[in-house]
């Protein structure tokens, strides 16, 4: 039987009716995928059932995606070693960015099948002391975490909410093209994650202008899940529930800091697990035909390319 948690009802139902899962043939999937990997020279991945059953959910069971999305995980990760290398929760830089609560998984759900709600607050790091590749490795490390442990977040997906109160034009500075390219493909083509919807609150003026250019390059469907609610956090209310929200946006949550305890213990009870991390990854030596770079996924010049796993 496959080694993976029994989810509650309402997760499986959703799961069968909108992720095509079937129960019975689970361990069948599974094992067509683990024996793809196998015969995949060039990748070294994490081969669990409950890593693995998160990108067949994502993809909606077509081996075919989920395969490529494997693959650009790992192929993305390996070009991308600033994001990704020395995820240990215990080194002290790592641990004060866990501390300031930058992105926070908020502990409950609408209901038993709605998507997880993540809190991003981008104004608590400093960026003359923090670099954004340093707060996004720590929030990849707790992606990495929800993938692997919270069911809602990889059936039902999440719904972001971004609090632009006091951010400033320093934070906004450290969003090099590359960097936005790069983090455009680890969210969109290189994981299994589900975006149902996006919010904008406490957004400083000129934000519109700005975010109407970006919409431009988007698809109806992802322009569609994005909302801007300004000031008026009773828009926001209309969406997410209040109750959802920490103290802090006028919720029954509790208070931020409380949110924040729980994910340090979580965070540092893992650290094996992110430790064990550097060892995954491609070795594009062995791709057949062309290798990958960074130039050829990111479009960023030489100076970019990073060295291959050995």
């Amino acid at each position: 039987m496959a080694n993976i948690r029994p989810l509650s009802d309402a997760l499986s139902k959703k799961a069968i009716a909108e992720l095509n899962e079937r129960p019975e043939r689970i361990q069948e999937d599974l094992n067509a995928f683990r024996q793809w990997i196998a015969k995949t020279a060039y990748m070294r991945s994490r081969i669990d059932d409950q890593f693995l059953i998160a990108f067949l959910r994502g993809c909606k069971y077509s081996l075919e995606r989920a395969k490529e999305k494997l693959d650009m995980f790992y192929t993305v990760r390996t070009m991308s070693p600033e994001l990704i290398r020395g995820r240990d929760p215990e080194d002290p830089k790592t641990l004060e960015i866990i501390r300031l609560g930058v992105g926070l998984a908020l502990p409950n759900t609408e209901s038993p099948d709605s998507p997880r709600v993540i809190l991003i607050r981008p104004a608590m790091y400093d960026p003359a002391k923090y670099t954004i590749e340093d707060v996004i490795r720590v929030s990849t490390m707790a992606n990495d975490l929800m993938m692997v442990e919270d069911d809602n977040f990889v059936i039902a997906g999440q719904i972001g909410i971004l609090d632009l109160a006091n951010v400033t034009m320093a934070h906004f500075l450290q969003f090099s093209p590359s960097f936005v390219k790069k983090m455009t493909m680890m969210s969109q083509e290189a994981s299994p994650l589900r975006q149902k919807g996006f919010h904008y609150i406490n957004t400083p003026s000129g934000f519109e202008l700005v975010f109407n250019m970006f919409k431009n390059f988007m698809s109806e469907k992802n322009k569609s899940r994005l909302y801007v609610h300004g000031h008026d956090l009773e828009s926001l209310y209309e969406h997410v529930p209040k109750r959802l929200l920490p103290a802090e946006y006028g919720g029954e949550a509790g208070p931020i800091q409380d949110i924040i305890n729980r994910a340090e213990k979580k965070f540092l009870a893992n650290r094996e697990y992110f430790l064990e991390e550097d060892q995954y990854g491609t070795d594009e030596r062995k791709r057949p035909g062309r290798p990958k770079d960074a130039e050829s996924l990111f479009g960023v010049d030489g100076s970019f390319r990073q060295l291959q796993v050995d």
